[in-house]
């Protein structure tokens, strides 16, 4: 095994792969279905036929740069196994804390609230704007019990995928998942107290200079917010506003050098920006803004 694992991680060197080793270990823990650190009690174990077939042609694929996460099928996202594909964004570790900062503010709400269920749903709410994978609605169903989750997507294939995924979760009957543009796919007097959303915002123009991972094999839809990265965030600013709640909030992750465009455009539409939060390298990465009364 050890010797499988030294030749595949010089084939993945070569072919421009960060983290070759890593990588490598990852694929084959797959193929064998242990844990990534089980390896390191086995390398001297003799791999069977197939699963050295297998192997390599996970290699294969990840010399042509797939990404791990759709060679494998899944990634983890806040502890949960999230299904992953050409037809869904890979979630980032960034977004990671655009779910916290939500499963936060809407358990606090729940505190400060009685648990009254109207029609079989929670008097607390909350979008998932743009779903994908399913991501964030999916954490913030299983994390916050008190709460109706609803989850919005123009791709029926992502839709597809992200139900699947609640559904092999145990969250299927808590997430309730719309197809279409926008808000306009939602019932006009539904209101959230919480609409959460990682829209695409790479500019049209800088999506060829981006990783091949990314660039190849991403859906295009799911990166390109338009020529200045920032169609979504004009569309959100002008058209959320009657579907949040009063004392709800709007959370919004954010693409790099954008931050400050961003809060000037949502102060032009009247809302009250209320933090913008730092990612792991320091960069503000989470807008959180509220409606003005």
């Amino acid at each position: 095994m050890l010797e499988a694992i030294q030749r595949s991680t010089e084939f993945l060197t070569k072919k421009g792969v960060e983290s070759a080793r890593l990588q490598t270990e990852l694929l084959l823990a797959d193929v064998l279905k242990l844990p990534r650190m089980q390896l390191y009690l086995n390398f001297e174990r003799e791999l069977t036929t197939a699963e050295t077939e297998a192997f390599r042609e996970f290699i294969r694929r990840r010399g042509r740069r797939e990404p791990v996460q759709h060679i494998v099928g899944s990634t983890s996202f806040c502890g949960f196994e999230i299904s992953v594909s050409p037809h869904v964004l890979v979630p980032r570790p960034e977004t990671e804390l655009l779910a916290e900062h939500g499963w936060t503010f809407l358990n606090q709400l729940a505190a400060s609230r009685p648990p009254t269920v109207n029609n079989g749903q929670s008097a607390i709410t909350a979008l998932d704007f743009g779903t994908g994978s399913g991501c964030l609605a999916i954490v913030l169903a299983a994390k916050c019990q008190c709460a109706t989750v609803h989850a919005l997507d123009i791709s029926g294939e992502a839709i597809v995928q992200a139900r699947q995924t609640a559904a092999r979760l145990g969250l299927a009957d808590r997430i309730q998942f719309w197809e279409g543009d926008a808000f306009a796919a939602l019932p006009s007097a539904i209101t959230f107290d919480l609409i959460l959303s990682n829209p695409p915002y790479i500019p049209s123009a800088e999506i060829e200079t981006l990783q091949m991972e990314v660039r190849d094999f991403d859906p295009r839809a799911a990166l390109d917010g338009g020529a200045d990265g920032l169609d979504f965030y004009r569309r959100l600013a002008a058209e959320a506003r009657p579907f949040l709640r009063t004392g709800g909030r709007l959370m919004l992750e954010l693409g790099d050098g954008q931050a400050s465009l961003i809060v000037e455009m949502f102060e032009r539409e009247k809302w009250i920006v209320e933090a913008t939060q730092l990612d792991y390298n320091q960069k503000p990465r989470i807008l959180i803004v509220r409606r003005s009364e």
